[in-house]
């Protein structure tokens, strides 16, 4: 009989050791959800400022080519925009939304905490602890320009295999492609 307690007291400290290590890493995973829609979101942020540069170049007589490169990011509304999608699944953004680079191409790299801990378990310590975790999003553009393209003259683009006409002298900002059509936002491994 005191065998039969001895191993029944184990296993159900095992048990709740077990829980607490999901508990654990259910709230990393969150952390890690919320990483990741903070930092596409900057970076959808940032195509939108491309977009709008891209519209006013064209607008202006100015070299549209340069912005179909993805370079001429601007973070101004990207920290607003990751931390809203960070507060939507419940995290806060503790670094970033940083510009960074991923293979050449223009990125946000963010770290959230998540405003939940792992709660009471077993293992002493682990009821105020926060789940922490990092994300890197890219900006990548889908279009192929010519070494020789003159901004001035009329230009057939391919984009990811889809071909697009740009006219620069017959142009109206509601001709403009979708952002997606120009530019891909993904996560970076």
């Amino acid at each position: 009989m005191p065998i039969y307690i001895w191993l029944t007291g184990i296993l159900l400290f095992a048990a709740f050791a077990f829980f607490a290590f999901a508990q654990a890493a259910s709230a990393r995973n969150g952390a890690q959800s919320a990483a990741d829609a903070a930092a596409l979101a900057a970076a959808q942020s940032s195509r939108d400022e491309l977009m709008l540069g891209l519209g006013g170049a064209l607008k202006g007589g100015d070299n549209w080519l340069d912005w179909l490169d993805g370079k001429n990011t601007n973070d101004a509304d990207a920290g607003a925009a990751a931390g809203r999608l960070a507060a939507a699944n419940h995290a806060d953004v503790v670094g970033g939304p940083d510009s960074t680079e991923v293979n050449g191409f223009p990125g946000y790299r963010v770290e959230v905490e998540t405003r939940y801990t792992v709660g009471d378990t077993v293992i002493p310590g682990t009821e105020g602890k926060h789940a922490k975790a990092h994300a890197t999003a890219v900006v990548q553009p889908r279009c192929e320009v010519p070494l020789d393209a003159d901004p001035k003259e009329p230009l057939e683009l391919t984009c990811d295999g889809r071909e697009l006409d740009f006219d620069p002298e017959d142009f109206d900002l509601d001709d403009l492609p979708d952002a997606s059509d120009l530019f891909a936002v993904h996560l970076a491994d």
